[in-house]
């Protein structure tokens, strides 16, 4: 997770702000496929979606389990703007997949964890139904306090973990991991017994666990959810469902993974940002932002806040931006039609003025801009930046320091 991310997020947990976080998401079927080709134990599973793909002819079990694919919780309570009830449904009569699904694909789910008017459904998973006899909680995550991965088990699975922790910790377990070394033979021993796998289960529970960390490594992952990994009626181990998020820095060498995100879902204006490495978070205030580091953008946010205004926005060109990404900032912040002004505020180190300046005037020059423009640049040559705007001939209005900057552009709403 990004420094950037990681404030935002700490401020929201805090109840500081209340702000929309963007971080990669998988659909159920992705991450499924991810534990499949590592080799961890799932159900076999095969698509249908809404483009023409159907695996089902060769796809036979016993009893099928079928799942919408959407990003959000609740859907087997959820219902459809159709009037279907229950996104996730339960047959063992093959012939009549096609008539739940053709019921769902389309169509809108809402649930507890959906807005108000649903998410469209385009692709459906038909898993193997496996018969539960026992549930178990396993989690690999990166643990800020321990500076590294940590594993926390519990015997305790398929229900809210929060709650079995505060009610009856001693079912919880939680072992540091040596990033070098990874889960050793003993820990995953000592982990499977934990979980209380005995006999041969136990040696399966243990090599999944050794899996499951293979793929936490290999995939650059921050976290990886099980819960619940079961204990069948037959003798089998098998993750049911799984979470898993992923290091946003690591996107470079996880394309592959980070090209599966579904963005149908996404906030447009950050999908626009993300195309030019820029770093936006669309909000309910008026004054559109535009900063350089997580650290300025807190701060901007918080000075706005105090003289009575409310950012529209956060948008962190970073510390190598180009005339392009600030042209594409400008372009995505005035997009928003509750932005009655707009605030730059530079402080250049890495970044130079001169590059915030050129892109601004260049930006200025190519669309019409009808509100307020207050721009605060201090730093690397941050004298001939402030040239550069004052020869344009542009209405754009200087600013000397952070606190005058934000009095104007609050000013100039009011």
């Amino acid at each position: 997770m990004s420094l950037w991310n990681s404030l935002l997020k700490s401020a929201s947990n805090q109840g500081i702000y209340r702000v929309p976080i963007r971080y990669l998401n998988l659909l159920e079927y992705q991450s499924k496929n991810l534990l499949r080709k590592s080799n961890v134990a799932i159900q076999d599973f095969c698509m249908i979606d809404d483009s023409g793909t159907n695996e089902l002819q060769g796809f036979n079990a016993k009893e099928y389990v079928i799942k919408a694919q959407i990003l959000a919780g609740g859907r087997g309570k959820g219902f459809f703007d159709n009037g279907f009830k229950g996104g996730v449904h339960i047959t063992k009569n093959k012939d009549q997949i096609s008539d739940i699904v053709g019921q769902m694909l389309g169509h809108k789910l809402i649930t507890k964890q959906t807005p108000s008017g649903g998410i469209p459904v385009k692709k459906v998973m038909i898993a193997e139904s496996v018969n539960i006899k026992r549930e178990t909680y396993v989690c690999i995550l990166m643990d800020r306090q321990r500076n590294g991965p940590v594993i926390i088990a519990s015997p305790a699975g398929g229900v809210d973990i929060e709650g079995v922790a505060e009610k009856t910790p001693d079912l919880i377990k939680t072992i540091p991991i040596d990033i070098f070394t990874g889960i050793t033979d003993e820990m995953a021993n000592e982990l499977s017994e934990f979980l209380e796998f005995k006999g041969n289960l136990k040696e399966k529970a243990s090599a999944e666990l050794k899996k499951l960390w293979n793929l936490f490594h290999l995939v650059d992952a921050t976290q990886i959810e099980i819960n619940p990994l079961v204990e069948t009626d037959d003798g089998k181990v098998i993750a049911v469902d799984a979470k898993l998020n992923f290091d946003d820095n690591a996107k470079f060498r996880q394309k592959d993974i980070f090209a599966m995100e579904d963005i149908t879902e996404s906030d447009a204006r950050e999908v626009e940002a993300d195309k030019y490495n820029l770093n936006y978070i669309g909000m309910t205030g008026n004054i559109g932002c535009l900063v350089n580091g997580a650290g300025l953008a807190m701060a901007t946010m918080d000075i706005i806040k105090l003289y009575g205004g409310e950012p529209a926005n956060f948008l962190d060109v970073g510390g190598s931006v180009k005339e392009e990404q600030v042209r594409a900032a400008f372009q995505i912040i005035t997009s928003d039609p509750s932005v009655k002004a707009v605030l730059v505020n530079v402080f250049g180190g890495i970044v130079n003025c001169a590059t915030i300046a050129n892109g601004i005037v260049s930006a200025l020059k190519s669309m019409t801009l009808k509100v307020p423009l207050i721009v605060r640049l201090e730093g690397t040559n941050a004298i001939e930046a402030r040239s550069i705007i004052k020869q344009s001939g542009l209405n754009i209005e200087t600013a000397e320091n952070l606190d005058d900057a934000a009095q104007k552009a609050v000013k100039s709403i009011n």
